[in-house]
């Protein structure tokens, strides 16, 4: 058939990112276990596209330490190790504790609300026992003032090590510890809304430190 001259055609950069966002998630969410090998080839017929938008979400895995790769050889999911969940946390606290001192000048009542019920539906959660339903919530709520700092850089640094705590979260969340969040969660909104920039970066960095460097 003949090929349009013009037409929308595929956004390499969505599918590229798609399909690391998809891997990703599976290595989080426990789907492809700590020392399983992933092969690009049946990766790639998984997900149904080619192997190259594969393998350089495999780079970017590595670059974050979901994955360890040997060229050439193979690539397998890391474990959860000690230094590496604590190395991430930190760096993670640091960069939620610049996020909200630079958005509370800027949050609006819009904001806090959608916050509040981030935090409603985040206690419903860990109560119920709903390890995904909390993350999401959880992400929603923490997400409000990186959204609003608009800080590029400070979400670069999110994505890359976010997903090693969120690993880590998810054996909290399942025991009695996730239940302490949402009071810190009640605070943390208080304060932004008391326009409070240290009180409200200090206790968003303690809620993402807080995270035992040793649970997993």
């Amino acid at each position: 058939m003949p090929i349009p001259s013009t037409g929308p055609g595929v956004d390499r950069g969505l599918l590229r990112d798609d399909v690391h966002r998809r891997l990703r998630d599976a290595i989080v969410d426990g789907t492809f276990a700590p020392g399983e090998q992933l092969r690009d080839l049946e990766l790639a017929t998984w997900l149904g596209v080619s192997r190259t938008p594969v393998r350089e979400a495999l780079l970017r895995l590595a670059h974050s330490g979901l994955v360890h790769t040997q060229p050439g050889r193979s690539t397998v999911v890391t474990t959860l190790d000690a230094r590496g969940v604590r190395d991430a946390r930190d760096v993670v606290a640091a960069m939620h504790e610049l996020a909200v001192r630079e958005a509370v000048p800027a949050l609006v009542e819009a904001d806090l609300t959608a916050m509040r019920e981030a935090n409603r539906r985040f206690a419903a959660a860990v109560d119920a026992g709903d390890v995904e339903q909390a993350l999401l919530a959880d992400d929603e709520l923490h997400g409000v003032p990186v959204r609003i700092a608009g800080n590029r850089a400070l979400e670069t640094v999110l994505e890359q090590f976010t997903p090693t705590v969120r690993r880590a979260e998810r054996l909290r969340f399942g025991s009695l510890r996730g239940r302490a969040s949402p009071t810190r969660h009640e605070e943390l909104i208080r304060l932004c809304a008391a326009g409070d920039v240290d009180g409200a970066a200090a206790v968003a960095y303690d809620t993402w430190h807080s995270l035992p460097s040793d649970e997993g």
